[in-house]
């Protein structure tokens, strides 16, 4: 058999990368011999992240549309056009078998070049309310594998496959773990622990609410590991001199702190939400309302309305945050129909379904 030839473009956040990162190592897994080349925004986190992971990537000059009136805006056209312009020159010099796109500012282009170079392409959409870019990618798209269900309305039924997002191997079994993770990261055994969760770069409102709210967490006799983000470190890191109080920037061993956790508050971007139902502690999200389509409130909707978490927007968070969280701690029942509703959504197998349709489309 021939050597095969995968391009995967996925970034801008960790919720494009990691799914990026984890469909090239199942792929590598089954076909050892196979080359990868991952294509970014040259001026994004994925330029570090993928090398680190072990893959050659090349970066586009390529960034979003902002809301407002800017020279970004303006420069937008070129970029667009040096980029496919770009994607046509590595796709032809590459010659992949397929193209895989997750998502962020590169898989645009590159996945648009490949369309129009009839290379198969699959569409991995994380989220429950896709951008334009894979709106418009679907109508050529080979496959479009989906976190969720009902997305008939954005892209054709006949292409779309409920596969779930892809997750780290090393969560399907944290039960396990939890004296690890504990001791790993120097916890209390006797007091239960709230993970707070901002994504990889943080989250202004939820790092303002925990510090505003310290107290209060600390009084209801919790120990707090607060992940700020690497945005916010420099100015959260003071409360590390406050007893039960962990600030870090990034966790290392998500595994072993998911293990040790015993109630978590965390925005609801794509992965984070697929982690924590495959994880299955009681949750609160707090979804960012600064991104695309308000996606994140629909992710976290589509799990609040089956009862498997709770959904506070910023807005609610000065009136209802004291009363929710109390209750959620001292709700033994609440805390295990959370968990149980939240497992029943978990797609385990996800980054194993999405790389059996990537290789039906193999030529």
């Amino acid at each position: 058999m021939k050597k095969l030839k995968f391009i995967v473009s996925g970034g801008g956040t960790g919720g494009h990368i990691y799914p990026a990162i984890a469909i090239a190592n199942e792929l590598k897994s089954q076909f050892p011999e196979a080359e990868f080349l991952f294509v970014g925004a040259s001026d994004k986190m994925e330029m570090q992240k993928v090398p680190q992971a072990g893959y050659k990537i090349e970066g586009l000059w390529i960034a979003g549309l902002q809301r407002k009136l800017t020279l970004q805006n303006m420069l937008f056209p070129f970029k667009l056009m040096s980029s496919l312009w770009k994607s046509r020159k590595i796709i032809r010099k590459f010659k992949p078998d397929v193209v895989i796109g997750t998502g962020g500012f590169a898989s645009g282009p590159l996945l648009q070049a490949a369309n129009s170079m009839n290379i198969p392409t699959v569409i991995q959409e994380q989220n429950s309310y896709p951008g334009i870019t894979n709106k418009l990618l679907s109508k050529k798209a080979n496959a479009i594998c989906v976190a969720y269900d009902n997305l008939e309305r954005f892209f054709p039924a006949a292409k779309m496959i409920l596969t779930g997002n892809p997750v780290r191997q090393d969560l399907l079994d944290v039960e396990h773990k939890r004296n690890e993770g504990i001791s790993y990261f120097k916890l209390d055994p006797n007091k239960k622990t709230l993970l707070v969760l901002g994504g990889s770069l943080g989250a202004r409102r939820v790092n303002q609410l925990i510090a505003k709210e310290l107290d209060f967490l600390l009084a209801n006799g919790v120990q707090i590991f607060w992940q700020c983000g690497k945005l916010y470190y420099d100015e959260y890191q003071h409360f590390n001199e406050r007893e039960n109080v962990q600030v870090v920037a990034f966790i290392d061993k998500m595994d072993l702190i998911y293990a040790a956790a015993d109630v978590v508050i965390s925005r609801s971007g794509a992965s984070s939400v697929s982690e924590l139902c495959l994880v299955g502690k009681p949750t609160v999200f707090i979804p960012s309302p600064n991104v695309a389509e308000d996606h994140q409130t629909k992710n976290a909707k589509a799990i609040a309305d089956k009862n498997g978490a709770v959904l506070l927007r910023e807005s609610e968070l000065d009136e209802q945050f004291e009363n929710t969280f109390s209750k959620l701690l001292t709700d033994e029942n609440w805390q295990k129909e959370l968990s149980q509703n939240i497992k029943k959504l978990a797609k385990p197998n996800a980054t194993k379904d999405i790389v059996e349709e990537i290789i039906k489309l193999i030529k």
